[in-house]
């Protein structure tokens, strides 16, 4: 087998792709193509941001709630559940959606609660989003077979 460095060889059975997405017949930019890093670290900041303000306001309307919006674990849990609520309502976060994206599963159609749901786990876990793959996808999305486009 030839050394996978030579120019024009392929690693394992992928040919070196132009662009991200092309592998996953999606177009090089504009709508529909893949949602690129600085987009996605705004919609995420923005996701963080809208759960810090729900915990924030909910301990500050019902003071009894005030030792509970203390606990570290109560920001991330209220990210969690506003990312399983919209991206199967609305197509993405709602940080998602102010950056121009959606989600989507990479088989098409309806992406359903489940998908979400496990993409949002692992996304929690924090590792996942720092392993890429060429298409700029995230752990997190290939696992839950999904892709976060422009559109």
């Amino acid at each position: 087998m030839p050394p996978s460095n030579i120019p024009g060889q392929t690693f394992g059975d992928l040919a070196p792709s132009e662009y991200p997405g092309e592998r996953l017949g999606l177009p090089r930019e504009g709508h529909g193509s893949i949602a690129r890093f600085g987009r996605r670290l705004i919609g995420l900041i923005i996701d963080w941001a809208i759960a810090s303000l729900i915990v924030s306001g909910l301990a500050a309307l019902l003071p009894s709630l005030a030792s509970l919006a203390q606990h570290p674990a109560t920001i991330p849990l209220a990210f969690a559940v506003l990312q399983v609520i919209f991206i199967p309502t609305i197509g993405g976060s709602i940080g998602h959606r102010l950056c121009g994206m959606r989600l989507v599963p990479l088989a098409g159609g309806y992406v359903g609660l489940w998908r979400p749901a496990l993409r949002t786990v692992l996304l929690c876990l924090i590792v996942p989003i720092l392993v890429w793959d060429s298409d700029q996808r995230g752990f997190h999305d290939k696992i839950a077979a999904t892709v976060l486009i422009r559109g």
